[in-house]
């Protein structure tokens, strides 16, 4: 055993020694294999953390939202529907909710305007995100306007910023008063945005979609795991798109380091010709060159991902950011919490690292069998 590790040192310092001396050539390829590790793991460390943000959020989403169609788009629901809802056996609550979209022709940006019911929230006062905020340059405590759907403006005290680890969900959020937000937008009384549903039993969630449906044949009831199915699809394909675009790299990478793994020097050649002359055997050939794989792979993947992690959590992954969050304008600024898939891990680790490794090997055992004469003329 003993000899068997010194064999594996004295293989190894000699691989080192020899990386050394073509140290061009094996920076130019540790380069290239690290910056492709590094895309690929921040990629996939960022669309981890972004799936994990969001269903964290959406843990505190109503149990089931009912939206009402007509034409197959969303139209306003009568609050009278929340009523007859109230009635089927296992609701717990319906809670009729105001929220739209409006557009600030001043930055180019589309808030989301929510109504709330929260005494402490006084009419003329809103609560905003901090992108408003910041996109608008405002404190606590000054006025800033907004158009009303009667082209007069609605004058509105900034009464809270939010927190900025809030900004995934509320970065483009503004939060005012039922009143204000019918006069803001003109809402016809007696109409409701959506209406949230709270069932105490989660197992009767498909049953009461049922029976609202069946109810109203307007309505689309929405379950919670479906939001939450469909922010995880949303995030996955934005992550195939990202993807995409990285495959020219990939590929170059792919086309470049089989060359410089396959395509032996006259240099390469002549050493593995005097290694033979002098009595290593192919078997010690083959080791020093896997070795050599090892060494560039995996030190490429290990800083590779070091690099991306600290991309990724303690930059917040500026080279995807835009991409990825999905604001047009606002993009929230948020620190993501440290997340790793080892399974994704352990995926990229064999796509990247083990291929290369093994094609250092191919053109090696066809040097090292050849006669250590021969090979060292050519």
């Amino acid at each position: 055993m003993n000899k068997t590790i010194e064999r594996h040192l004295n293989i190894l310092d000699f691989t080192l020694s020899s990386l050394q001396r073509r140290r061009t050539k094996n920076l130019s390829l540790l380069a290239m294999y690290l910056l492709v590790i590094f895309l690929l793991a921040s990629l996939l460390f960022f669309v981890s953390a972004l799936k994990r943000e969001a269903a964290i959020i959406l843990n505190d989403a109503p149990d089931l939202v009912v939206q009402r169609l007509i034409a197959g788009r969303q139209d306003l629901i009568p609050k009278t529907y929340a009523d007859e809802i109230a009635k089927i056996r296992g609701v717990s609550e319906v809670k009729p909710r105001l929220w739209g979209y409006y557009f600030d022709s001043w930055n180019g940006a589309n808030y989301t305007i929510m109504a709330s019911d929260d005494p402490s929230l006084k009419q003329g006062k809103a609560s905003v995100g901090s992108g408003v905020a910041r996109s608008r340059k405002m404190r606590v405590g000054e006025m800033f306007p907004l158009r009303a759907q009667a082209k007069v403006p609605l004058i509105l005290e900034v009464d809270n910023i939010f927190l900025s680890r809030s900004d995934l969900m509320a970065a483009d959020m503004i939060v005012i008063t039922p009143d204000d937000f019918q006069q803001l937008f003109n809402f016809p009384s007696g109409q409701v945005t959506d209406l949230a549903v709270t069932v105490g039993n989660a197992k009767e969630l498909p049953t009461v979609a049922s029976k609202i449906a069946s109810l109203f044949p307007d309505s689309r009831p929405i379950l919670k795991s479906e939001i939450q199915r469909t922010y995880q699809s949303i995030f996955d394909w934005r992550g195939g798109m990202a993807l995409l675009i990285l495959a020219s790299t990939v590929i170059s990478f792919i086309i470049f380091a089989w060359d410089k793994a396959t395509g032996l020097s006259a240099e390469e050649r002549k050493e593995i010709g005097i290694l033979k002359s002098i009595g290593w055997e192919t078997s010690d050939v083959l080791l020093l060159k896997f070795w050599e794989g090892v060494v560039i792979s995996l030190t490429a993947f290990v800083v590779g991902v070091i690099l991306a992690y600290a991309h990724v959590f303690f930059l917040s992954a500026p080279l995807f950011a835009q991409a990825l969050k999905g604001w047009s304008v606002l993009y929230p600024k948020f620190q993501l919490v440290p997340v790793m898939d080892v399974y994704q891990l352990v995926v990229l680790f064999f796509f990247t690292v083990v291929p290369y490794t093994t094609a250092t090997i191919i053109p090696c055992w066809r040097a090292a069998t050849i006669d250590p004469d021969a090979a060292m003329r050519s």
